[in-house]
């Protein structure tokens, strides 16, 4: 509360208690009295009932008085010569009392100034709130939001903890250097970038990174997502991020993050009101902001979001946002780095190797990955287990991408027949074409909204897919129906299928529309959402060319199941006895050799969730 502040309140408390003494003193110190008509009290004036009376103010017309029993009463009237003689006659005693102390005198300016103090009031309150300025509020509402962290708060974070991204912690550490020493760049005449845009898939690391570098920098860090900035009253927005600024420049050198920048960022004139809206004016403001930056400020703007696609041109040019670093998803020696970072306060089993749950989780992010290793603490601690073993990592990982077990589901056998054919399919098509990836596991417990799956690792990262192992895809996929078909017949097959003949359709519908893969149709795109641009020859020709391709590898799969059928018969006889089966064991099925029960029975006790079960004794 500011000295300003403090002179109202206290003089508006005294104003209001004697505004109350002045009407209520009487009844707090005890003295009620009775209010009564002039005519009674002349009567009783008459009669002799009254002891004392006091005239009030000036003009006389208040009376107070006192009853002969000690009853205090009061009335109204007009003080003319004739009363004074009646009351002398009736032995009354007589006094007058006109309010000349301080309170009265107060009392009287205060009510007479009312309406000229209260209009001040309001307009010094509203001056006051409207001044600009990082400390003042315009009604609480254009405070800023943003969560300043010292340096020391911050001193945690360094690029130490974020992994499996070389290339973008390279792009920063110029900035983390200029925050250092600024005077090693601008003596040669070169200028740090007053924003970066960090743009990539959720979960890949944006805000640790951006903790990192001012961490590494030894700076403030002030966080701010890009809807606090975006208020239903115009102009607020605009007001916060001025403030958020001015703090900024007031704890320079320091980094500023916005997290989520495209709430706030997003093309302008596709808004209502005309263009003038409250997000596009707090876009201008951010834009004008970050063009009034000077150079040794040591403010830098760091900001994030995964659809750069959707940001206004004006904020991503040089300048403001001159660069823009992508943040991808780890390849497989980042996921072994990031998991290292995420277990080295794990008690980890002798058996776990980083290097294979890398290998294991392919597309995952780092939060994902995090993720995993919690899970697997979690099921480890409630296996009633002192290490995390490499059991509890891959219960951890098929949790994470396909969901718990549904081992309260109850399937008949017929059910779980099928299932069971229907996995072996998938299982035996990919075994026998060498361009799909190898089989890490089969199972027919159900997970999530799926009844079983055959889960197949890339031994290596892929950047670019060939159209080989496009279509190998698209027979695994296909793999489980026409199992089911063969086995069961045309009218006994299920919707088990249903997110199969998804995958493979986006697929071949891919390679005809994106990826050029198809003669008739050559190399032509074809936009998802913009097929009202095409003729409809043009269309027609694009399902019948998918239709092609889907059909081609239906033969290839019908003819390899058929060539096959008894090892189609030994997979799914090993699946409906073990429920889970590894791809080595799928593999010496495959060679006619017999698997170890033992082994499988134990994996498979492993991978379900018992909690009765200690597994250290």
């Amino acid at each position: 509360m500011g000295k300003l502040e403090k002179i109202v309140f206290w003089f508006g408390a005294i104003f209001l208690l004697a505004v109350l003494y002045s009407h209520f003193g009487g009844s707090i110190m005890g003295n009620t009295s009775s209010k009564i008509s002039f005519s009674r009290f002349l009567d009783d004036v008459y009669a002799g009932r009254i002891n004392s009376v006091v005239f009030e103010n000036d003009d006389g017309r208040s009376i107070r008085g006192v009853y002969d029993d000690g009853t205090v009463f009061e009335t109204r009237g007009f003080l003319y010569s004739g009363l004074i003689e009646d009351l002398h006659n009736n032995k009354v005693n007589i006094s007058f009392a006109t309010n000349d102390g301080f309170l009265g005198f107060f009392i009287g300016i205060m009510m007479s100034y009312l309406p000229v103090f209260i209009i001040i009031i309001i307009w010094l309150f509203f001056m006051r709130q409207m001044q600009s300025g990082a400390g003042n509020k315009t009604m609480s509402f254009a405070s800023t939001k943003a969560k300043l962290l010292t340096a020391e708060r911050n001193s945690k974070y360094s690029f130490k903890d974020v992994a499996g991204i070389k290339e973008s912690k390279a792009e920063l550490m110029e900035i983390v250097d200029f925050l250092k020493d600024p005077n090693k760049f601008t003596k040669l005449g070169g200028k740090i970038p007053k924003g970066c845009l960090l743009f990539g898939l959720p979960g890949t690391g944006k805000t640790l990174l951006a903790k990192a570098v001012a961490g590494e920098a030894k700076v403030p860090y002030i966080l701010a997502a890009g809807s606090e900035f975006v208020e239903m009253f115009v102009g607020v927005g605009a007001g916060r991020i001025r403030h958020t600024f001015l703090l900024a420049k007031k704890n320079a050198p320091c980094v500023v993050f916005i997290d989520e920048i495209d709430a706030v960022g997003r093309h302008r004139g596709i808004g209502m009101g005309g263009g003038n809206d409250e997000r596009e004016q707090t876009l201008n403001q951010l834009l004008v902001e970050m063009d009034g930056f000077e150079e040794n400020e040591g403010v830098i703007l760091l900001a994030a979001t995964n659809r750069p696609d959707v940001l206004d041109p004006a904020l991503l040019r040089p300048g403001r946002f001159d660069r823009q670093i992508t943040i991808p998803l780890p390849d497989i020696m980042g996921r072994e780095e990031i998991l290292k970072i995420h277990t080295k306060n794990n008690p980890l089993a002798p058996d776990v190797d980083v290097k294979v749950i890398a290998r294991c989780t392919p597309g995952f992010s780092g939060a994902e990955l995090s993720n995993v290793v919690n899970e697997a603490a979690l099921i480890a601690a409630r296996r009633n287990k002192k290490l995390i073993t490499m059991d509890d990592f891959e219960y951890a990982r098929d949790k994470v991408m396909m969901g718990v077990e549904r081992k309260s589901m109850v399937m008949s056998e017929h059910e779980k027949k099928i299932t069971a054919y229907h996995e072996a399919g998938h299982a035996l098509v990919s075994a026998k074409i060498e361009a799909s990836d190898p089989i890490h596991k089969a199972t027919i417990i159900p997970r999530g909204r799926s009844l079983g799956l055959v889960m197949r690792l890339p031994e290596n990262d892929r950047i670019s897919v060939t159209q080989e192992k496009l279509e190998a895809d698209i027979k695994v996929a296909l793999g489980g129906r026409i199992a089911e078909q063969i086995i069961f017949g045309r009218n006994k097959i299920t919707s088990g299928a249903s997110s199969d003949i998804q995958q493979l359709t986006k697929i071949a519908r891919s390679m005809v529309t994106k990826w050029g893969m198809s003669d008739d149709v050559g190399m032509v795109y074809y936009e998802d959402e913009e097929y009202y641009k095409y003729s409809k020859e043009s269309l027609d020709l694009v399902d019948k060319e998918v239709r092609n391709i889907i059909d081609r590898c239906m033969e290839e799969t019908t003819s390899i199941l058929n060539d096959n059928i008894d090892y189609l018969h030994s997979i799914a006889n090993a699946l409906i006895l073990h429920e889970t089966l590894s791809g080595q064991e799928i593999d010496s099925i495959l060679n006619d050799e017999v698997i170890d029960k033992t082994v499988v029975n134990k994996k498979t006790a492993n991978s379900s969730l018992d909690l009765n079960i200690d597994e250290n004794k």
